[in-house]
């Protein structure tokens, strides 16, 4: 009688082996791989980039709508594809540790839970200068900026992720009522940034009572690797979400 070997134990990866710098400069030239057009990424092959359905095995002829910019470890990425079963989400990261970490998260998720997570996926891009070589336009539905860095130094304030140039092109890649979200433990960044969105026509702040009726309200202040690091160091966490507006 044949012998059978025992399948082998997955397990999920662990961050000890992925540490990386806190902090990435997203105006040096890394070395990154990126689509001259989004189409690209729905062909066939897609020259040193993996293409959507490479990327979600079970993609059909859905596109993705949530992006996850600075997704750090995964931890709220994961959130929404668990809560979101139907919605294709991107975990977009520059540093390549990390986002090794979170590539190889999803695949052991999905290895764990068959038919399960194939509706998220992580790329490592440098989102500051690339995103709209991967989205057209109005094809999002919720932007997320988690935690972003703060970069403190007036010198380096240009590295911030949100500033006017950017946020018409997250304005571009959004639908009419789409969502951005922004959560931060940082005061000084928090007025920075809710700063440009009040002076940009393209985004209208929601009301408290707004971000209450949205199902992710709580998942966005405690579902991220750097919200429980927030909340282990006793700090504070503050964000607010705001509502594409088409131009006229």
């Amino acid at each position: 009688m044949m012998e059978t070997s025992d399948p082998p134990i997955v397990k999920l990866p662990q961050k000890r082996f992925y540490r990386q710098r806190a902090h990435s400069n997203p105006i040096s030239d890394h070395n990154f791989n990126y689509p001259s057009h989004p189409k690209e990424l729905y062909k066939d092959k897609c020259p040193d980039n993996k293409t959507w359905d490479e990327l979600y095995p079970s993609r059909g002829d859905r596109k993705v709508e949530f992006a996850d910019v600075g997704c750090g470890y995964g931890g709220f990425l994961v959130s929404l594809g668990e809560t979101f079963e139907d919605k294709l989400s991107i975990g977009m990261e520059i540093r390549v540790k990390v986002s090794d970490y979170v590539m190889d998260r999803i695949e052991s998720l999905r290895a764990l839970h068959p038919g399960k997570y194939q509706n998220i996926a992580c790329i490592r891009t440098n989102s500051m200068k690339y995103l709209v070589n991967y989205f057209e336009k109005g094809q999002l539905s919720k932007m997320f900026f988690l935690y972003p860095d703060p970069h403190f130094k007036k010198s380096k304030h240009k590295w911030r992720i949100i500033n006017p140039s950017l946020l018409s092109e997250y304005a571009y890649v959004l639908r009419e009522g789409g969502l951005l979200y922004v959560v931060t433990d940082v005061e000084d960044l928090y007025k920075w940034m809710t700063s440009h969105f009040d002076a940009h026509q393209s985004f209208k702040r929601l009301s408290l009572e707004e971000e209450k009726q949205d199902i992710l309200h709580d998942k966005l202040l405690n579902r991220s690797e750097e919200a429980q690091k927030v909340e282990r160091n006793h700090g504070s966490k503050i964000g607010c979400s705001l509502s594409a507006q088409e131009i006229a």
